[in-house]
């Protein structure tokens, strides 16, 4: 019995193979009959890849790469001495940076957020001797001034330079909102070229050369400056701090030794046997040494705070930067014809598999 079913098992395999091999060539068979047609349809295509070759407007690329050199708190060195023993005396030089959440890891990914992308899109620039903004030149050359000439306020919106982006109205927060999308979905890529190098690579493309090269190089200032303040804001309040409290008090011992000299010229000639008369004298004396003494141990944090300043302010390097002309991206002559030919012949193949198979299984079901 099992013999006999193994035997029925491969019959039906091969039957069924036979059957396969028969549809292949039957379909074969009837896309041979309609060769002519397909090749037509074919070389149709090619001549359209061939057009939109010849006027697809170019794309140009804008490449910027800069180095992110950012000292940790951990490799202060000898300033760490120094640093410990002005925070045993109550001081803070912000010498642990405070900024965890923004690394240089996290770079990328902030050159995608919307605040950045607007804040460069609101950028003005000048193009032909005309001052406009980024948003504005987007504007012209994206397509929506078309898309939106039949919508009234769509089509009269704009953006001027140094207008005040909390005074923008819901209409212009809207399609700022569809620039950033697009921008980001379509025209920017950043990235690192190694992860294990601070390299950061910054690729704009689009149909607008200028656009591609300020874009990219605003960006990235934007951001740059964004992350330097965020990374070094504690340290910069405190040096603000330890400067008014250092100016404050040279005020003060300039004043004490200005009372001290008054304090004199009214008694020239004090009687040595008048003990009183020494005294307002001795007191801005007093004043003088304390005064003194404050403004040394201000005066000592004061530079080391300075010195953690720098020591924690990120050195943002442009490696490379976009030069004129960019490099532009389009589709070759020869590439256009073999993509059109391709496409338009799969295409129609595909047609008249699906027909045929369609209409076989019509006949099948009468």
């Amino acid at each position: 019995m099992e013999h006999n079913s193994k035997e029925k098992r491969t019959e039906s395999v091969e039957i069924s193979f036979r059957e396969l091999i028969q549809k292949v060539a039957v379909l074969w068979a009837y896309l041979l009959k309609r060769w002519v047609l397909i090749i037509t349809i074919a070389v149709l295509g090619a001549i359209a890849g061939l057009c939109y070759s010849i006027f697809k407007k170019p794309l140009y690329v804008a490449e910027l790469s800069f180095a992110l050199e950012d000292e940790k708190g951990s490799g202060m060195g000898s300033l760490g001495s120094a640093m410990g023993l002005a925070s045993q005396l109550g001081v803070d030089l912000g010498g642990s940076g405070g900024s965890g959440a923004f690394t240089d890891d996290n770079l990328p990914q902030l050159m995608k957020m919307r605040s950045m992308v607007e804040s460069t899109l609101l950028a003005p620039v000048t193009i032909n001797g005309k001052k406009e903004t980024l948003a504005n030149v987007y504007l012209s050359f994206s397509g929506y001034r078309d898309k939106w000439s039949d919508e009234p306020r769509l089509s009269k919106v704009q953006f001027l330079p140094g207008a005040d982006r909390s005074k923008f109205s819901l209409l212009q927060d809207s399609v700022l909102g569809i620039f950033y999308k697009d921008i980001v979905k379509k025209n920017l890529w950043v990235d690192k070229v190694d992860k294990k190098l601070s390299i950061i690579t910054v690729k704009v493309t689009s149909k607008h050369e200028l656009f591609s090269k300020y874009f990219a190089e605003i960006l990235t200032k934007t951001v740059s400056d964004f992350y330097i303040d965020t990374k070094t804001r504690k340290s910069v309040h405190n040096v603000n701090i330890l400067q008014r409290q250092t100016d404050s008090v040279r005020r003060e011992l300039n004043s004490a030794l200005t009372g001290v000299a008054a304090s004199a010229d009214v008694n020239p000639n004090a009687n040595p046997a008048l003990q009183i008369l020494r005294v307002p004298s001795q007191r801005r004396q007093v004043d003088v040494q304390a005064n003194q003494a404050i403004l040394t141990q201000l005066v000592a944090n004061l530079e080391l705070s300075k010195v953690a300043l720098r020591k924690e302010t990120p050195l943002v390097q442009v490696i490379d930067a976009p030069i004129l002309p960019l490099e532009k991206e389009r589709v070759g002559k020869a590439k256009g014809i073999v993509l059109g030919g391709l496409i338009a012949g799969f295409l129609t193949v595909l047609f008249f598999l699906v027909k045929k198979l369609f209409k076989d299984n019509m006949v099948q079901q009468v």
